[in-house]
């Protein structure tokens, strides 16, 4: 029997290193998987009401999440390109090209953004320098187009798995239960997890909002020389930058601000430029500082210290790198909750939570 034990042992043993190497190797999925469970769980439940199918709610939670997103990246990317085009022909800045960067001739005459013009350019040979730098690093460009959708497609998957059978990776969770401790645990970091990072879409959303009424609001007042441009476009990326610590929405209004005080200052008519701090004002104080002021308290979970978080989404990144982003967050809750409710029990302590009490529909929720 001991030898059978331990034949079993090893066996089970190796599954988890292989396991465990397979979820190294995509890490960054699966942490960006946890982050949007936890975000959309809330909104997968809500379609409950209207009685739909658990594999119908979690393709309505994937796609809402994912088709705005897909969007508002290809609308960004078009205007860059337009805006690029616009601005190499007034600035012919590529008149002269490295030999570094020589795929880079040609670029002084774009072709229109339409098909036909696509193809006459196409005809034209406009596009052989890039199809020829596309030939040279074939391998590269493969290999990074098909990582990046292979991450995708396992974010997908995960992330629709998560949404429809969530309860049965509680119920195996839950087999080792000592002593009610590792449900007491698990019930309140599945509620704190799902509260902070539920809280930062939200806050993402909320301050997509703020920003693209202030910046339409702004463009009404302002004249037309000191206006921002793509108001709608800008408050939608400040929201989505709220997420990046420390720089957050700075990186989005400080370069937009700029680009609406250039041609005001070499307009001839600096008094404009009054408009353009005034939006800087704007953008400081209603879209920044106020609403992190009066929401984050709301949107944060009930255990985890708002400062703590803060400092999460600031070391994650800088130690783990993108995926950081994501998964020191979820490691901060699981260690917090993990202190507050677990430990003392450990050590000897009453059954009390001092907290707020756990709920315990939060985890039936995974179903």
């Amino acid at each position: 029997m001991d030898e059978k034990r331990f034949v079993v042992a090893c066996f089970g043993l190796l599954v988890a290193v292989i396991a465990g190497y397979l979820a190294y190797r995509f890490v960054a999925a699966i942490t960006v998987s946890v982050f949007l469970y936890y975000s959309t769980r809330r909104f997968y439940n809500a379609l409950g009401r209207f009685r739909l199918p658990r594999r119908v709610r979690a393709v309505l939670t994937i796609s809402v999440l994912a088709v705005p997103l897909v969007v508002l990246l290809s609308y960004t990317l078009v205007l860059v390109a337009v805006e690029a085009r616009s601005f190499i022909q007034t600035y012919p800045v590529f008149e002269a090209t490295p030999n570094s960067v020589a795929w880079f001739d040609g670029i002084g005459e774009l072709p229109e953004l339409s098909i036909t013009g696509l193809l006459e350019a196409y005809r034209g040979g406009d596009f052989d320098a890039f199809i020829g730098f596309v030939r040279e690093h074939a391998a590269f460009l493969t290999s990074l187009v098909t990582g990046f959708l292979l991450n995708v497609l396992i974010v997908a998957v995960v992330t629709y798995y998560l949404l429809i059978d969530g309860g049965k990776f509680r119920s195996w969770l839950l087999r080792f239960d000592d002593d009610a401790i590792a449900r007491q645990y698990f019930e309140a970091a599945d509620e704190e997890l799902e509260a902070v990072l539920f809280g930062n879409l939200l806050n993402v959303i909320v301050i997509s909002i703020i920003a693209i009424v202030a910046f339409i609001g702004y463009n009404t007042v302002a004249p037309s020389a000191a206006e921002v441009p793509y108001p709608a476009l800008a408050g939608a990326l400040t929201g989505v930058a709220s997420l990046i610590p420390v720089v957050g929405m700075k990186i989005v209004y400080l370069p937009l601000a700029a680009v609406a005080a250039v041609p005001v200052a070499f307009g001839g008519d600096p008094a404009l430029l009054t408009y353009v701090a005034g939006f800087l004002l704007l953008s400081v104080v209603v879209v920044d500082t106020i609403p992190d002021l009066v929401l984050r308290p709301y949107l944060s979970g009930k255990r985890t210290h708002v400062g703590l978080l803060m400092l999460a989404y600031i070391f994650g990144p800088v130690v783990l790198g993108f995926y950081g982003l994501f998964f020191a967050p979820i490691v901060l809750v699981l260690g917090l909750t993990f202190a507050d409710t677990a430990l003392p029990r450990l050590l000897g302590a009453d059954a009390t939570d001092p907290g707020p009490p756990p709920s315990q529909s939060e985890l039936d929720e995974f179903r």
